[in-house]
């Protein structure tokens, strides 16, 4: 499930008065976690429940056959086995549902500025978008016809920040791997809103001896970035290594004004036992600053592209829309800490605690003043002043623990059960401050600039939404799974049941209202796998999956009814070959959803979650790629999807006409080239993906062309020259052609042009349409690392 967003606008229940009659607004393609300010990026994910950490997944236990290791019951890992191809962006796997995984080896040839999704933007099941190329902000996915607000995000199996901030949790050269599960989700992971799949970034792990890594990057846009990571080694006798690691960027913004800045902080730390017990704890802390791109209209787009002129934020310090009044600033921590403790050869018990803190704002333009709201003092505010507003975090806070207990019940057969709970609250508010000198937004805790209205009953309040939204919920899970046919073949059943209590305290000028709701949710798991031979294996995974709206963004409908939840059914058949040249994936997949959630828009100040009726994805996914050949390795990776709306959407007193028609945000087509070199000194990448062309509104009056993007990396790795064990220099380029392409949808509409609905009636009158996310225009960077 997902939660609230931080750092957007969030509607309640006390706007819902203004949506009686109308069922549909206009729609992001993203869910309830995609609320946002006009012109404002998504604030922070409140991922719904996301992931237990790999490491916790299961007991990890030795049998009868020596050369696998059972490292969760639906997961089998080949020991020695799993070598990589194609550079690093595809792997040997076995485990009875479609899985991807990009490596180290792909992961060190990129940006150290890269995130995560830079990281999995080759991926053929995700059209991914990031909004800069100096590493200060994310972006967002589409997968299988959602977005990542139908994914399970996680960060070492520890609930992660929404795609649009998921360069927060952890710098690139601490990241070892990005697994990607499309449309599949382990019972054993603290996920109930996984329509689209996991995202599973795992970070480094301590090394044995003292040491580090240094690296420092200088590229376009004014880009400089420090990177320092120290190692302890093993310390003595304990069986204890860790490591810290600091860095610090600073960069200007691609297109229009702006200068953000960037500190982080990384710390791991494992303890190991001799009977294979472990204990691990990862802990980050992220502090920036960053200008708020606007995610332009199609009219602001191709202005900008055939006049060059921007639409971004400016130099003008008069303006609403100038840069130093729309920033965003945050801070925030994570933790998560997977103990794994092996109690016989036979019983495993894992056990992982998170906990997640932020808290920050963002600045807005407020408008002007009107000459009737009121200083600290009590004066006037004089007439025509700018305005601040501002989305306030007071606190963003998510605690969690998942615990799980492993059997092998016979050499053939694995029994685990666990219980997961999760509290999260995220209290916000939205005030107003007059502007402060020089149009700079200020602190919205400074008595000094804060707006002061007079409310219903003439007492003086301060102009806000406060807003206390939160959760505790509680899951229960069970699995078994059987070997058979000399364990060739597998099968998996398991069941999980989550309940989930809601609430929303809303405190307004004019008084105080409560909301709150109770769900549950069955969840049935069955996996199939059978290992034809050495080279071949196919699969049959079938899953259901539940997504309950934020407590935040409930919106009545044009009956005065809640959103219901969303459900899914998915079901994927697969077949991989992994010989000692070639690596095939293919994996045919199927979602049906019912009371699909989306985000409406019934202004550009109110925005609620509503059901958009039911829609069908359909599929295929195939990857192909060479283990290194003459130190060449190629990878290619296609998908077809075939994603449409089963049913009308309800309009006023009618429906709209959406039956049939292509999702939004739902490409047919997505094909990723690359081609990897590598002989021990040169080393070097060429990538190239296309995505094909998208429906930008629910009726399907406005769509976005295919696009292209490429990207180069070139570099050397010198003998060692004193401390400096492995000095690198490496270039990396983006977007050679300097295309000006729009990459994906930010804000889905629902409509462009006038609408007739089905029973022949007026609809919605013409709109501006969606708004979009860019790819950022060429760029190259520069960076020089090594090992000590």
């Amino acid at each position: 499930m997902k939660m609230t967003p931080r750092r957007m606008q969030a509607r309640h229940l006390l706007l819902a008065s203004t949506l009686l009659g109308l069922s549909v607004g206009s729609a992001t393609a993203a869910s309830d976690t995609k609320h946002r300010k006009p012109h404002h990026a998504t604030r922070k994910a409140v991922p719904a429940p996301a992931a237990a950490p790999r490491a916790a997944a299961g007991p990890r236990m030795v049998h009868a056959r020596p050369a696998v290791i059972r490292e969760s019951s639906e997961n089998l890992v080949v020991s020695g086995a799993r070598r990589s191809a194609g550079g690093g962006l595809i792997r040997v796997e076995t485990a009875p549902y479609s899985v991807q995984t990009i490596g180290k080896q792909y992961i060190q040839s990129l940006s150290p500025v890269a995130t995560v999704l830079d990281i999995a933007k080759m991926s053929p099941s995700m059209n991914v978008s990031t909004a800069d190329t100096s590493g200060m902000q994310g972006g967002q996915i589409q997968a299988r016809g959602l977005t990542d607000a139908d994914m399970g995000l996680l960060l070492n199996g520890a609930p992660a920040t929404a795609a649009n901030y998921l360069n927060e949790d952890a710098d690139s050269e601490n990241v070892e791997s990005v697994t990607i599960t499309p449309s599949s989700s382990r019972i054993d992971l603290p996920v109930t809103a996984a329509a689209a799949g996991v995202l599973d970034e795992t970070t480094h792990t301590p090394m044995d001896k003292f040491g580090g890594l240094i690296d420092f990057s200088y590229g376009t846009n004014n880009l400089s970035r420090e990177f320092l990571r120290v190692e302890s080694g093993v310390l003595g006798q304990s069986g204890i290594k860790s490591y810290v690691s600091f860095s610090n960027s600073h960069a200007r913004s691609w297109l229009g004004t702006g200068v953000s800045d960037r500190k982080h902080i990384d710390f791991g730390a494992r303890k190991t036992w001799a009977n294979g017990s472990t204990n691990d704890v990862f802990l980050s802390w992220n502090y920036e600053d960053f200008t708020i791109d606007v995610k332009p209209t199609e009219a602001q787009f191709l202005s900008y592209k055939h006049t060059g002129i921007s639409y971004n934020r400016n130099a003008d310090p008069t303006s609403g829309n100038y840069w130093k009044n729309n920033n965003d600033h945050w801070s925030q921590i994570f933790l998560s800490a997977p103990q794994h403790f092996v109690i016989t050869p036979k019983i495993a018990f894992d056990l992982t605690g998170y906990y997640n803190l932020g808290m920050g704002w963002d600045g807005s333009d407020g408008g002007l003043s009107t000459g009737k709201t009121y200083d600290y003092t009590g004066a006037l505010i004089p007439k025509g002043r700018q305005l601040t507003s501002y989305y306030w975090q007071f606190q963003d806070q998510k605690l969690g623990v998942i615990s799980r207990l492993g059997l092998d019940l016979t050499p053939h057969n694995h029994l685990s059960f666990g219980y997961w709970f999760e509290n999260y609250v995220t209290p916000f508010g939205l005030p107003k401050s007059y502007t402060a000198a020089g149009g700079v937004d200020p602190d919205p805790a400074d008595p000094i600039y804060q707006v002061w209205v007079t409310n219903s009953a003439g007492r003086r309040v301060l102009s806000t939404t406060n807003i206390r939204p939160g959760y505790n919920l509680h899951g229960l899970f069970v699995e078994d799974s059987g070997w058979y046919l000399h364990n060739r073949l597998n099968v998996t059943a398991g069941f999980k049941y989550v309940m989930t209590n809601f609430w929303d305290k809303v405190t307004t000028t004019s008084g105080t209202f409560n909301s709150g709701l109770n769900t549950t949710a069955p969840l049935p798991h069955l996996s199939v796998g059978y290992k034809i031979n050495s080279t071949s294996q196919v699969y049959l995974n079938a899953e259901g999956d539940f997504r309950q709206p934020s407590p935040s963004a409930l919106t009545l409908n044009s009956k005065g009814e809640l959103p219901k939840p969303q459900y899914s059914i998915k079901e994927e058949l697969g077949y991989r070959y992994g010989g000692p040249i070639f690596i095939v994936d293919l994996a045919l997949f199927n979602i049906n959803i019912t009371d699909r959630l989306l985000t409406t828009y019934t202004s550009t100040t109110q925005s609620g979650t509503i059901n958009v009726g039911n829609q069908t994805s359909r599929g295929f996914d195939v990857s192909l790629a060479t283990k290194p050949w003459h130190h060449f390795s190629p990878f290619v990776g296609f998908e077809y999807l075939d994603a449409k709306f089963d049913s009308n959407i309800p309009y006023i007193n009618s429906y709209l006409p959406t039956k049939g028609k292509q999702a939004v945000a739902s490409p047919h087509v997505i094909t990723s080239v690359a081609l990897t070199y590598d002989d021990g000194s040169f080393f070097g990448n060429a990538t190239l993906k296309y995505v094909g062309p998208q429906s930008a509104t629910l009726v399907d009056d406005q769509r976005m062309p295919g696009y292209i993007t490429n990207a180069v990396s070139l570099g050397y790795h010198f003998k060692p020259i004193g401390p400096a064990k492995t000095p690198t220099f490496r270039l990396n380029l983006r977007n050679l052609t300097g295309a000006v392409v729009r990459s994906s949808i930010y804000g889905v509409a629902l409509n462009r042009n006038a609408v007739t609905l089905v029973d022949g009636t007026a609809g919605p009158a013409a709109g501006a349409g969606a708004q979009f996310w860019l790819e950022p225009r060429f760029t190259i960077t520069g960076t020089i690392s090594t090992d000590f």
